[in-house]
């Protein structure tokens, strides 16, 4: 035990001796005291110990600072974003709005006794038996019940059926309540056309009352036959199916409407028109006789001859 004491104290006082001799030498070198050595020692793990929390401390400022430039960076890239979406829904909107007056044009061009008042839809109400639009015009624009609606293209929308002064509401063809007289364009036949009872064909209309001997093709086109309310020839649908009635004595016809009444932005009324109306002949007193016809509505057996009227707007013929 005594040998193993004395071992390791050699051991110690060997090693001490060697730090004494490295301290001594590496003070020469570095011109620095044994003192200032030793503390250099001990603080050495201390100092990178804080070197490494420094550098720790840096890069985190730095991703901060970073990611606060990054972040007012992304707040204006979607502030230009949000500008960039609404410039292209507004040019959008222009589109749509020159291809409107481009048709409307042309509507004109063709109907130039149409007197029309723009109006823009500003709300919908829709059922399983009822479909109306609210529009931004009125009475203040000359706008009143029983006024036909209908897009640039001329194509049927509905009816004005109430009416204030800054508003109007539009019962549209979809509505069950709704009956207007139209005509197969390519082959005359004639029938009742009205929307929204078809079961399972809800977005469609029926044509009713077509003669059983009638040809019926699909994409027939279906126009308005003209009345005091409805001007002549203007779009409802085509055809896309037709049958017998359950009478079995007179056939109908599925239409797909002209107008996408539920896509629609705008819609013009029709305040006046020109259209050609019958007039009746006796023989005696063609004079007299033309003058009362003009505010006939329906034909006689007579001999017709066709004068040209306008006519405001009146109840559904």
């Amino acid at each position: 035990m005594r040998n193993l004491f004395s071992t390791r104290v050699k051991i110690i006082l060997v090693i001490a001796a060697l730090l004494t001799a490295a301290l001594a030498i590496l003070s020469g070198v570095t011109n620095t005291t044994v003192p200032d050595l030793i503390v250099q020692g001990i603080l050495a793990p201390f100092k990178a110990a804080g070197t490494a929390l420094t550098s720790t401390a840096e890069k985190y400022y730095g991703y901060m600072f970073r990611y606060e430039a990054l972040a007012a960076q992304n707040e204006v890239l979607e502030e230009r974003i949000a500008q960039m979406e609404d410039v292209a829904r507004q040019a959008d909107s222009v589109s749509r709005e020159n291809e409107r007056l481009r048709a409307l044009l042309d509507l004109k061009a063709t109907n130039e006794s149409y007197q029309l008042v723009d109006a823009y839809i500003i709300g919908w109400s829709s059922t399983d038996w009822e479909n109306t639009l609210t529009i931004n015009r009125g009475t203040s624009s000359g706008i009143q019940e029983n006024m036909c609606a209908i897009t640039a293209n001329g194509e049927v929308v509905g009816l004005v059926t109430s009416a204030g002064p800054n508003w109007a509401e539009v019962t549209t063809v979809l509505d069950s309540t709704l009956e207007i007289s139209g005509t197969i364009a390519t082959s005359g036949y004639n029938g009742m056309v009205r929307g929204g009872y078809v079961d399972g064909h809800e977005t469609l209309l029926q044509m009713n009352y077509l003669p059983s001997s009638a040809i019926i093709r699909n994409q027939d086109q279906v126009v308005t036959s003209g009345s005091t309310v409805y001007p002549r020839g203007l779009i409802m649908g085509y055809v896309v199916d037709a049958g017998f009635e359950e009478t079995g004595v007179a056939k109908f016809a599925l239409l797909d409407p002209a107008a996408d009444i539920n896509a629609l932005e705008q819609v013009f009324i029709i305040t006046q028109y020109t259209t050609d109306t019958p007039t009746t002949t006796t023989g005696t007193d063609t004079a007299a006789t033309e003058s009362a016809a003009t505010q006939a509505t329906t034909p006689t057996t007579a001999p017709v001859e066709v004068t040209s009227a306008t006519l405001p707007v009146g109840n559904v013929g």
